[in-house]
């Protein structure tokens, strides 16, 4: 079985009987929207808000087949990862910018959730972990730039003893609470926002309608086996499930992979000694490890290769090594199901909008670099702003450059791994190693 069909915590334990037909035949929208992930999703209920709910969503598979269904579900603070990365391209001011929406996630998600009484298992609660005296160090800078947000949640620099009022590990040497973050069964959020998209707005989404080809000009036509969409406007939202259908966009990423698993039931004890707060974590390294507790007591633990990129044959055993490094109590503890993925990766680490060249009305997003569950919603926001005529926000975001990336489909492997390389020299540097 290849890792993208392995079977999921998410699709295990999803709450929404929800499914949608295929298309079959020609119909016409104002907006085409090509993936029915967090991305595609988000656009259209940003759209559906603003009035635009002339919309037909397109998905190859079925909803949340993609990243939306394979992460670790954590809400954090944020959009893509070291900002300074793209500073040549937005300058002070846009950095500074940019820095102002970090907040603007979990913000959206939580408003979004009591809007829709979306059943997602959203607990608030974060805590970033730093292994040494340099992380540390990085961690109480990013607690005067959190505070400096006006956060109205509890936010709290931890040192030595203290690390252990939020986690039950003694490989930390210091730890940021961030009570505004947090963590979500990601999957039952876009089936909750589908569900609002198609009974309260009336937009139209189709399941098992892969696109096979984009015709483009002042109307665009998508087509699949059974039928067509012709419209005014087109939303790429496929991330690392492009596949080579539209060039552009392929050449700018190349995917990653990570691996989630999550432990059997656990006691209510145990869950304690864990994470008193319940939450959700992941250290500071360039290659993070990130983990939660669910909602059903079961610990989630999820990460990459820190420089070899490869996907491990036993993927529980080599989950279970990770997790057993931070929590060598849990030895006897079984895991019962892994997982894993791919992650469109840009070069400098920052997602893409923007639109295509020489079509102003095809319209992408693509690239989280791992971080997608939460800046998903400040991006997809901002990209519906572009669709729907602009914004300065949507202006500064697409103006950052994107670059191919040579290679890459003979040679992905060895390029991710030099990627990794590099992206750990990067974080000594940066006070994450």
């Amino acid at each position: 079985m290849h890792i993208d069909e392995t079977p999921t915590f998410y699709t295990a334990t999803r709450k929404y009987d929800l499914s949608f037909p295929s298309l079959e035949g020609d119909i016409e929208a104002d907006v085409v929207i090509i993936g029915g992930g967090f991305s595609g999703i988000h656009t259209a209920l940003e759209l559906a808000e603003h009035g635009n709910t002339d919309t037909v969503v397109l998905e190859g598979r079925y909803l949340g087949f993609g990243g939306t269904g394979r992460n670790g579900g954590q809400v954090m603070a944020g959009i893509g990862h070291d900002l300074d990365a793209i500073k040549a391209d937005v300058g002070e001011d846009g950095l500074q910018a940019i820095f102002a929406l970090s907040d603007l996630g979990p913000q959206i998600m939580r408003e979004r959730i009591a809007k829709y009484n979306i059943d997602a298992d959203f607990r608030s609660g974060y805590g970033y972990l730093a292994y040494n005296a340099r992380q540390a160090k990085t961690l109480r800078n990013w607690e005067k730039e959190f505070r400096s947000l006006g956060s109205p949640y509890e936010i709290r620099y931890l040192d030595g003893a203290e690390v252990g009022e939020i986690i039950g590990s003694e490989v930390y040497q210091a730890g940021l609470l961030h009570m505004g973050g947090g963590h979500v069964h990601s999957l039952n959020l876009l089936l909750g926002e589908a569900k609002a998209l198609s009974e309260i707005y009336g937009v139209r989404i189709f399941e098992y309608s892969p696109a096979l080809e984009v015709t483009y000009g002042s109307s665009i036509v998508v087509r699949t086996a059974k039928g067509r969409v012709k419209a005014r406007k087109l939303v790429w939202a496929v991330d690392g499930f492009n596949n080579r259908i539209e060039p552009e966009l392929h050449r700018s990423t190349i995917n990653v992979y990570a691996y989630n698993s999550v432990t059997e039931p656990l006691s209510d004890e145990l869950i304690e000694r864990i994470s008193p707060i319940r939450g959700a974590y992941s250290d500071i390294r360039p290659v993070i490890n990130y983990y939660r507790i669910t909602n059903d007591n079961r610990l989630m633990f999820g990460s990459s290769t820190q420089v070899i990129e490869r996907i491990p044959d036993d993927l529980k055993a080599w989950n279970r090594h990770l997790m057993l490094e931070v929590f060598p109590y849990l030895r006897d503890v079984k895991i019962d199901l892994a997982w894993g993925g791919p992650m469109a990766t840009t070069r400098n680490l920052f997602p893409q909008i923007g639109t295509l060249a020489d079509r102003p009305n095809a319209f992408f997003v693509q690239g989280y670099c791992g971080f997608g569950v939460t800046p998903s919603q400040i991006i997809c926001k901002i990209l519906a702003e572009g669709v729907l005529g602009g914004s300065d926000r949507y202006k500064l975001l697409s103006s950052i450059s994107r670059a191919d990336i040579s290679g890459k489909d003979r040679y992905r492997a060895q390029l991710v791994s030099l990627g990794k390389a590099m992206h750990q020299i990067s974080g000594y540097w940066h006070g994450r190693r």
